[in-house]
């Protein structure tokens, strides 16, 4: 077992190395649509390396322009939704200091929002809106933080903001993780005083994962009011997860 979790964590290591060269070298001068096929491919090896298997989306067609939101289980999530549908996030600031993984996330694009931080998240607003109104897709935990499978923590409704202002669409998406019998799956917990390497030598030394992203009905952000929109998305994603906020 011991050897077969080594052997996974230098094959992660080794990705990782191309990771930053891509960054280096590739995304200084990359497109945007280039970006999101090295981002995407680069995700999918990721989660394929960690023995999680993404499979097809379900629900409705994923929009190339909208604000996406999404509940939170994992530091998988990112790179899950990435290896389907590619794009620029905001995440917590602390994501920033993993091992890295936070530097490939910075240089990829990801926004980190000190939590808190008044200033911070009025300047990380205006530049969703810039992103948004270039027809980018952007996406957010409004959770804040992960929470433990079977549980949704209330949505915020700050950020939903951006959608309105920029006047584009907000589509829900749902994500989970289950085992082979179809079961929550065990070694995704990310919770409380887990660390990121505790939460990858989980992973990398449990049983095989599958992750499963349902693609919800999207909402008009123009003309809406921000808390409408989060709390229409708190119901449509607790409802394909089959869960209620707490």
């Amino acid at each position: 077992m011991k050897i077969k979790l080594y052997f996974r964590l230098c094959r992660v290591f080794f990705h990782l190395v191309t990771g930053l060269s891509a960054c280096a070298f590739v995304f200084p001068w990359a497109s945007h649509r280039l970006r999101d096929r090295v981002t995407q491919s680069w995700s999918r090896r990721l989660v394929g390396i960690c023995g999680v298997t993404v499979t097809p989306s379900t629900g409705v067609p994923a929009l190339a322009h909208a604000m996406v939101v999404a509940n939170h289980v994992s530091w998988l999530d990112i790179f899950v939704i990435n290896a389907l549908y590619p794009c620029r996030f905001v995440a917590k600031s602390e994501i920033r200091e993993w091992p890295v993984l936070g530097w490939l996330a910075d240089k990829g694009g990801t926004v980190f929002l000190a939590r808190g931080n008044r200033r911070d998240l009025r300047q990380i607003f205006k530049g969703l809106v810039l992103k948004l109104e270039q027809g980018e897709r952007v996406a957010f935990f409004p959770e804040g933080t992960t929470a433990p499978q079977g549980t949704l923590l209330p949505f915020h409704a700050n950020l939903f903001e951006a959608a309105v202002d920029a006047k584009v669409m907000v589509q829900p998406y749902a994500v989970s993780y289950v085992d082979a019998s179809g079961a929550p799956h065990p070694s995704i917990e990310f919770i409380g005083e887990m660390t990121f390497a505790d939460s990858m030598v989980a992973i990398l030394s449990g049983p095989p994962v599958t992750a499963r992203l349902i693609c919800l009905e999207a909402m008009d952000g123009a003309g809406a009011h921000r808390r409408d929109l989060c709390a229409a998305a708190q119901v449509a994603v607790g409802a394909a997860l089959g869960q209620q906020a707490v």
